[in-house]
Order: C-alpha cells, then structure tokens, then sequence
C-alpha cells in the first residue's frame, strides 16, 4: 500500500522532470531563434561572412550595396562628352534628309525603322514604338491649291504656281508636298484683298482706326511675330473669309547679301507651310490617347475649333503680283515690307473689278504615326526617368527643323549607350531618348504619348530635355527653360568647348562664355550676370510635358544674331530650301555647333540622370516669380488694385514662397548623404516641386493649359507669359460684353494663383509639417 508521504515524493519528482524539460525547451527555441536570425541574415541578403559594415553618419541598411549612397563618377562626365563626334552628326544629318519625310506618309514611316533600328544597334536596354490613329491635313496633287486674280468678267489674269522653285544643286524636280497650311478647309472664297500687316489683333485696332472694314474680305498677312494659327483665328473673328500668308523679304532676307543657294536668305519662290491649328495633340481626341479605344470627335465640334477659314502661304515674288496691284490708301511706315512696291492697306484693287479667289483643296485625313523610344534603365532608380527628345517629321526635307536636332539626340545617344554596353558606366536613374511623330502639325507625338502615359509620367520624371531645332546659326546657344533647370543648364554650359575659334581666341572659351557675351540677361532694367534664358511657350515637344505633366523642361539650340538681324526666324524655316546642303555650305560646315549642342545637352542628361542629390535649385523659381510679378505689377499694377482687395497679396506669397524655397536649399546643403530613404525623399520633393503649380481645372477657357504660372499666350502660341490665366483674362477687357462678370472671373483665378503659390510652398517643409 503506498502512502501518503511516497506519493508526494513522485510528485515533486514529477514537477522537477517537468521544469528541467521546458528549461531545455527554452534554451534550444532561443538558440533555433538566434541561428535563424544569422542565417537569414547572411543568406537573404547575400552578404559575405567576412564583409566588414563600415561605420557611417545616419541610417545605413546592411546589404544594400554603395551604389545607393554613392556620388556619381566625373570621370564618365570627360568620357561623353569627348566620345561626341561631329562627324557622325554630319553622317545622321545626311541620311535624315535624302527625301522629304511630312508626317504619316509612307517616307516617314521609313525614318521610323531607321531611327528603330539604330536605337537596337548603339545597343539599349529596350526599344519600343508607340503609335497613334491621328487626324492629320494634306493638299490634293490632283486639284493643287490656287489663289487667283481675276477681272471684271472673272478671267483668270494672274494664278500663283504651284511649286517653288528647284533651286537646290543636284536636285532636279521638287520630291515633297506642294507649300500647304494644315487643316485649312478646303473651298473656294471670292472677295476683295486686304493688307492686315502681321495679323495681329493690334494690326487690326489700327485697321478700324483708319477706316479699314476687313469684314468679309481676303486677308493677306505677312509671316512673323506670332503664331500662324494664331493670325488665322485672330482673322476669323474679325469676319475674314480667306488669309493668304507670305515670307516678306524686310523678316526673311537682306538686300544685297544674296538668297538661297548662295546665302542662308529666302528666296522669292520660298513658302512657309506649316499647321494653323492652335491646339495641340490630335484634333479628335483632346486630353485622351489616339488609341483603339477613344471616343473621337466629329470635326465641327473640336476644341479649340478646327480652322474655318482657308489659309494659304506663298513667297514673296508671288505676293508681289499681289500687294502691287492692292488699292486703299499708302500704310504707315511699320507696316512697309522690303518689296519694291506701294504698300496699301485695300481693300480691293487699283482697278474696283478685279478680285482675288482663293482655291483650296486641302483635306483632312485620318493616318497612323509613330514614336520610337529608346531606353536605358538605370542601375539604383529605374523608376525615375530623365527623358531627351527631339520630332522626327519634317514638312520637306526638314534639315534645321527637326533633323539638326535628331541627328543631335541620334549621337548623344550613341555616346551614352557606348558607354553603358562598355560596361564602364551605367546612369543611376533610367534614361528615355524619344523620337516624336507629327509634331509640325500640333505636337501630336509626343501629346498622345503624355496622354497614354501620364500616370507614370507625371510621378517619376525628373526633367524633359528638347532639342528640336540644333542648329539654325552660330551666333550663341539659345536656352527655353523653366526656374528649376536654369543652374544645370549654366553648369552644363561651362563644361563645354567653344565650337567658334575667335571666340577662344578672344578668351572666351566655352558654349557659357559666348552665351553670356552675347546673350545677357536683362530683366526689368537690371542686367543679372547670367545669360538669357526665355521662357516655355508651346512651339515644341516640350509644351506637354510641362502643361500636361509638370514636367520640368529645357530646350537647347544654338542660334543668329537676333538683334544684329531683324528677321522673324531662320530664313529658310519649313521651305523646300531646308536642306542638307544648307546646313553643310550655309550654316554650320563642320557640324562643330551641332556637337556643341549635343555635348551641353548629354552633360544636363547625365548630370540629372547620376546626382545622387538632383540638380534642381527650388530658390530660383521665386527669384524669377518675383520678376514675373513686377512685370504684371508694371503692366496691370494700378488696373488690378483698383479691381482685386487683396492684389498685393500676390508679392506676399511670392516672398514667403522664397523664405521657404532658401530654407528647403540650406536643407540640402546639409543632408545626411549616406541615408538613402532621406536623400530620395528629398530628391522627391524636387522633382515634384514644378508639378505643384499644376492646377486641375486648367486656365479660364483653356483647361488643357495646367500650369498656372508658366502657358504660352493665348494670342500667340509661339511665346511664353508670365500669370497667363490673369493676363488672358485682362487682355480687352474694355471690350467685354459684361466687364463685371469678367472682374469676377478675374478675382476667382486670382485667387486659384495665390493658392497655387501657398501650396508650392508647402511642400518644400518637412514632410509632416503642413501648417505653421
């Protein structure tokens, strides 16, 4: 029998076995954890069992590689921009223009493969294509486009040919597209002739101040100063039924110093065709891609509407058959061109009878274009983008605009992916070189490609760098920038060579000296110590960028004398004449300035694309908003405090803007480098500093237009303007039908600006501060 006492000996022996068991278990699950941890560690993040972590400032994760933390290498800087050969340039250039490639034709599709198939072979990452069902304008070969001069039993007594002139060496017969201006109506209009000036809405005040009812009448107008398919809506609405548009010789050559084939001036026979649409992207889809699946508009019911009225350019031996024969009264001296005529303002002609009709047959048409997009991805952020473009389509043979530039971008991407297939580089962020279709007819590529891919867009590109047009002189680099890019730009600059010998030889020895020299920059009175740089307006690629995205933008060439020429442009701009030939006997012979170009070019590309902190500089957008706000101030100033209550609450932002911008810039200066997650918070703030003055709602009466400070005018798309909502809204204003519903209007966008500001600014704080 057991007793009491034994059975509490087996118990307590029971209890002793039981702890010692879950004493062990203890010890072998902490040592099972521990092992764990150590080989998770090793293995997962496949570091070596003898690595050393080095002691560093800040966070510094174990296992990610240097890469993340590290500078870039200046070495690669030297390797680029010495590897850029003018001679392949030249090589590019020539192959470009052996014929005339207009968008959606079967020649430009040819420059598709071409630019495709060298993209493969220079040896990126990827190579895609992005095309777009779009609606493009072409004149019928078989029923030319005519303007005629007819009597009083309407006989033809005069008819414009219908060709320029062959006056290229070695070519015998005219390849390209008769002079046209795309998405002109086609149809016949028949009226009395007026001369308008450059059709601007100040030359049609003058017109009624002196008696001139343009009403009804064909308008002749001359090229310059503003936008075409600005000159055509302007005339529109002033009751013009037809506008007929010349290259005078007084904006597009010189006496004396000859013309094309012997010096860089127009011809008579010269034309300027080009688009008179004033929107941008495909007409039938706007702010959507031209995919399979769009909703795509009837033609009436665009917008902003497709021309109304036919447009039609010619040269000025044409027009002179013309405006010589123009009756009325002798025009005010600003408005004489440089025929060796009477200029007249009409309308009508010497003789009452006779009148002008025009005959126009071009016609829209529905065809596909294509972008091609070459790609090298970077080795620590491939989700941030740098991206290089430059159009492919060119109305002739398109040597300065857009070929210069895309022989340009065809070397500047060699140079870099010869460098990363060497293996001796790789950029840390990717890099896109872009080949955009049908910009000539309103930037089309690359806005449906924006459109398409805007999402992505919007949130991981740092910077858009355009160079459609290279080279059209070799007087200095001209700049279009946005604030945040300006310093990379000067940088840039600085690094490169002077491509003209007497300049070195003066002591000037690099693409800044020159620019500086002959470009300064003068802003209200004050001249600054920096060259110029001008503002974004939409006459290229990068205007979707900026307007649609936020993307910020630089657009590099090198270009004439403008205050030594008085001209409206290059002479031989979108005329058959823009050739091969006059790029190689006219205008830049050993393509030294096309290398210029593509070596400041490369070096901003690879700058932003390898900076660990990125090269933007947040202090310099209100320094220039200032200077924007004293120029309204000095335009509108007392208009506007006489309208708006709190009008100087514009300067006030603006200067806490800046309080906040030189704060933010003292930030960087002082960043713990080696903290990865620190560094692409703060490069993200930069990057999406431009895209904060993006409004949803877009400008009064133009809500594809985003951002709030920076648009081209509303009057001429080719310039850029400072508030352009507000200066949109003032302009005329006396004329209004209801000028206190205008003011209203005015007060609200007012408003929306010093929001904008507000809000811009806040996000240059610390990440969790949203209010003071």
């Amino acid at each position: 029998m057991t007793s009491t006492f034994d059975l509490m000996q087996d118990g307590r022996a029971s209890k002793i076995a039981s702890r010692k068991f879950w004493i062990i278990a203890i010890i072998i699950g902490v040592l099972a954890f521990i092992i764990g941890i150590l080989i998770g560690k090793y293995a997962a993040c496949d570091t070596p069992s003898d690595a050393v972590i080095p002691e560093k400032d800040g966070v510094f994760l174990p296992g990610v590689p240097d890469a993340i933390i590290k500078e870039a290498d200046l070495s690669i800087r030297d390797l680029l921009l010495s590897s850029i050969d003018s001679k392949n340039i030249e090589t590019y250039l020539r192959a470009l223009t052996e014929k005339p490639h207009i968008a959606g034709s079967p020649e430009d599709e040819d420059t598709v493969n071409y630019i495709k198939e060298f993209w493969e072979n220079v040896g990126f990452d990827d190579v895609q294509t992005a095309t777009y069902d779009i609606l493009l304008s072409y004149p019928d070969k078989d029923n030319p486009n005519m303007i005629e001069l007819l009597n009083e039993n309407d006989e033809v007594i005069y008819q414009t040919p219908i060709e320029e002139d062959v006056l290229t060496p070695g070519k015998n017969n005219t390849e390209g597209i008769p002079p046209f201006n795309a998405y002109s109506p086609k149809g016949i209009v028949t009226g009395q002739l007026v001369y308008v000036n450059y059709g601007r809405v100040e030359d049609y005040i003058h017109l009624d101040s002196v008696g001139v009812n343009v009403s009804g009448c064909v308008a002749i107008a001359r090229y310059g100063k503003i936008f075409r398919g600005s000159m055509v809506d302007i005339a529109q609405k002033h009751g013009v039924i037809g506008l007929i548009i010349y290259s005078d010789p007084a904006d597009y050559a010189v006496p004396g110093e000859g013309v094309y084939p012997d010096a860089w001036w127009l011809p008579g026979s010269g034309a300027q065709r080009g688009t008179i649409f004033t929107g941008q992207g495909d007409p039938l889809t706007p702010g959507y891609p031209a995919i399979s699946s769009a909703y795509r508009y009837e033609e009436d019911k665009v917008e902003p509407p497709l021309p109304k009225i036919p447009a039609h350019p010619i040269g000025y031996t044409v027009a002179e058959q013309l405006l010589v024969n123009l009756g009325g009264a002798a025009v005010v001296d600003k408005w004489k061109g440089d025929i060796n005529i009477t200029y007249r303002y009409g309308p009508g002609f010497l003789d009452d009878n006779w009148k002008v009709r025009m005959n126009i047959s071009t016609q829209r048409a529905r065809r596909n274009s294509s972008n091609v997009i070459g790609i090298i991805k970077g080795a620590v952020e491939p989700d941030r983008y740098v991206i290089f473009g430059n159009h492919r389509d060119a109305w002739v043979y398109g040597a300065i605009d857009p070929s210069s530039g895309t022989a340009t971008m065809m070397e500047t991407a060699r140079a870099m992916a010869a460098l990363v297939k060497s293996g001796k580089w790789r950029p840390r962020r990717t890099i896109l070189f872009c080949s955009w279709g049908a910009e000539e007819y309103g930037l089309i590529g690359s806005t449906e490609w924006v459109e398409e891919y805007i999402k992505n867009l919007k949130e991981r590109t740092i910077a858009y760098i355009n160079v459609d047009i290279s080279v059209e002189g070799t007087h200095s680099l001209r700049t279009l920038s946005v604030p945040l890019l300006y310093r990379a730009a000067y940088d840039a600059a600085k690094l490169v060579e002077n491509p003209n010998a007497t300049e070195i030889a003066a002591g000037r020895k690099t693409v800044y000296d020159t620019w500086l020299l002959n470009r300064p920059w003068k802003i209200n009175g004050e001249m600054y110590g920096t060259p110029e740089m001008k503002a974004m307006g939409s006459g290229s690629d990068y205007a979707p960028m900026i307007q649609r995205a936020g993307i910020s933008t630089v657009d590099f060439g090198y270009s004439y004398n403008e205050h030594g020429y008085n001209v409206s442009g290059y002479p031989l701009y979108h005329s058959q004449y823009e050739t091969f030939y006059a790029v190689k006997n006219l205008v830049d012979p050993e393509f030294k300035y096309h290398q210029a170009v593509a070596r400041v070019s490369a070096e901003m590309a690879r700058n932003l694309a390898d900076s660990l902190i990125l090269p933007l500089n947040v202090s310099d957008y209100a320094w220039n908003m200032e200077n924007l706000r004293i120029s309204l101030d000095s335009d509108y100033g007392a208009y506007l405090r006489g309208n708006i209550s709190n009008y100087d609450d514009l300067q006030m932002v603006i200067k806490e803007l800046g309080a906040e911008a030189s704060r933010f810039q003292e930030k960087v200066k002082t960043i713990n480098k080696n903290d990865p997650l620190l560094t692409r918070m703060v490069n993200d703030q930069l990057m999406l500093f431009e895209k904060s003055f993006l409004d949803p709602a877009g400008l009064p009466g133009r809500h594809l237009k985003k951002h709030m400070i920076m648009a081209e005018s509303s009057t001429d798309s080719y310039s850029g303007s400072s508030f352009p909502g507000l200066v949109d809204l003032l302009f005329e204003i006396d004329k209004a039908t209801d000028t206190n519903a205008r003011w209203d209007q005015i007060r609200q966008h007012f408003s929306v600006i010093l929001f904008t500001i507000q809000s811009a600014a806040s996000t240059l704080r610390d990440v969790t501060l949203f209010h003071y």
